[in-house]
């Protein structure tokens, strides 16, 4: 999957370097010598502190913009991502951040954020919210007054559809997608996968009913949690 998404990454208009940023773990290793098979700059950092992570990989790699895509979405359209990052910076100077999120209208897995060094900086330096830590742009997104930020919308509304992988149901989809696709899966679009699913809507429930966003809302509900046990 991580080599799918980088293979899309790397199509996206206007995107200059894909930088890999992933964990200290031993077991992350893996994706450390995946990066230098593939010629790609890589940074290791916290595996719970992911807005520390991020905000240590740009900084030690000169990152004025910052294009977030996460490996655990292999059917990443390119031209969707494309069109965040023409957001972001045709308000250069005047937005902070923008993605296809806020609220969402595009498939579930085809999340693309953008947003400017300057901004992540703030982030790493101001929150301590656990949840803002490890979902890295919360703190940007969630207080508008706070940032500038824009979004990207899609008319009809497709954010029912889930085609990222966090489950084995999930992974089931994926699989099948690319199988019915062949050759053609490699540079697969969204309307591509929009038209597999209409000649084949069978697929689409192999992994419905699955909640978007469920890792972020279980980070808040965690926070929150702890926060009730402290005042006790």
């Amino acid at each position: 999957m991580l080599a799918w998404l980088v293979e899309r990454a790397r199509r996206i208009p206007g995107v200059e370097r894909v930088i890999v940023a992933t964990t200290e773990k031993p077991a992350d290793q893996a994706i450390l010598r995946f990066a230098a098979d593939h010629g790609l700059p890589a940074y290791a950092g916290s595996e719970e502190d992911v807005l520390d992570r991020f905000y240590q990989t740009a900084r030690r790699h000169g990152v004025a913009v910052v294009v977030r895509v996460t490996p655990d979405c292999p059917l990443l359209d390119p031209a969707v991502s494309g069109a965040v990052l023409a957001r972001f910076l045709e308000g250069r100077g005047a937005i902070d951040y923008a993605s296809n999120t806020q609220p969402p209208t595009f498939p579930d897995g085809l999340d693309t954020e953008a947003f400017s060094f300057d901004a992540l900086a703030r982030a790493w330096r101001e929150t301590a919210e656990p949840s803002d830590r490890e979902h890295v742009t919360p703190y940007l997104w969630k207080q508008p007054g706070a940032f500038r930020v824009a979004n990207v919308t899609h008319e009809p509304n497709l954010s029912a559809l889930r085609w990222t992988v966090d489950t084995a149901a999930d992974l089931e989809f994926v699989r099948a997608v690319y199988a019915r696709l062949g050759a053609s899966a490699e540079a697969a679009g969204m309307d591509d996968v929009l038209d597999l699913l209409r000649r084949h809507p069978e697929l689409a429930a192999l992994n419905r009913g699955i909640a978007r966003n469920e890792g972020y809302a279980t980070s808040v509900r965690a926070a929150r949690a702890l926060t009730d046990a402290r005042k006790k």
